[in-house]
């Protein structure tokens, strides 16, 4: 293996997870984030990602990891097509009952993820705007890198298509790390699924779309769902507490 791809893999593996997970628990520690952390937020992951994956492009094009290798060629648009449109549906279907389902059971809307989601999600329309680009820089980018680079890079390396959809889920997954266990778990299938995917239609189209569906639905329909639904526990908790004094 090159010496950049190696770097490149270390950097994917260790040191973007653990930058991401003490950047988390920073946000943890402080009671809300202002409107200009959030933008500080969205503007610094949208410029990293970009670079990484321009590096990604720079060192494949010099070492001749051609596109059609990374996904980038549609080799059968029809197919590349539906399985996108099918999978963004099943995607944005299972986001929206997710959250609705907590939306419903707001004693439910507790632990890391759900107080991160409130702090970092958009609460104002530049907000939104600025975040619709990080969520297009992040479905662009980090198919690129997993599904794109990562995912070919470990077919090589591994000689099977299996080794390539495992090691991509792997550090797909493992960039996740601040979401804890269940992230982990989640990211890891939702990495497996996307991967595999990939392979079969030879395109990073598919899980592009159903990763920004995914993100775009999750950034701008969950707050307020969220908060009302914490705001309707509260009035219940201030009401039980009456009722017992």
């Amino acid at each position: 293996m090159h010496w950049d791809y190696a770097a490149i893999l270390l950097f994917l593996g260790a040191v973007a997870p653990l930058l991401g997970y003490f950047r988390v628990r920073r946000l943890m520690q402080i009671p809300s984030a202002t409107s200009m952390e959030r933008l500080a937020l969205y503007g610094s992951t949208i410029a990293m990602q970009w670079v990484l994956a321009g590096v990604i492009l720079w060192r494949t094009t010099a070492h001749r990891l051609g596109t059609k290798e990374l996904g980038l060629v549609v080799q059968n648009a029809s197919r590349a097509a539906s399985v996108a449109v099918v999978l963004s549906l099943l995607v944005l279907a299972n986001q929206l009952f997710s959250i609705r389902r907590l939306a419903a059971n707001p004693r439910e809307i507790k632990g890391m993820i759900a107080e991160l989601a409130l702090k970092i999600f958009p609460q104002n329309d530049v907000e939104r705007l600025v975040f619709v680009a990080l969520v297009v820089t992040v479905a662009i980018c980090e198919e690129l890198i997993y599904r794109g680079f990562v995912q070919a890079l470990f077919q090589r390396v591994g000689g099977s298509v299996i080794a390539g959809i495992i090691g991509s889920a792997i550090l797909f997954a493992a960039a996740h790390l601040y979401q804890g266990r269940k992230g982990l778990a989640s990211t890891f299938a939702v990495g497996l699924i996307f991967a595999s995917v990939r392979w079969w239609t030879g395109s990073l189209l598919p899980s592009i779309c159903a990763h920004f569906a995914a993100d775009l639905v999750a950034g701008l329909y969950a707050p307020g769902r969220l908060r009302a639904a914490l705001a309707t526990r509260l009035r219940e908790e201030e009401r039980a507490s009456g009722d017992v004094s």
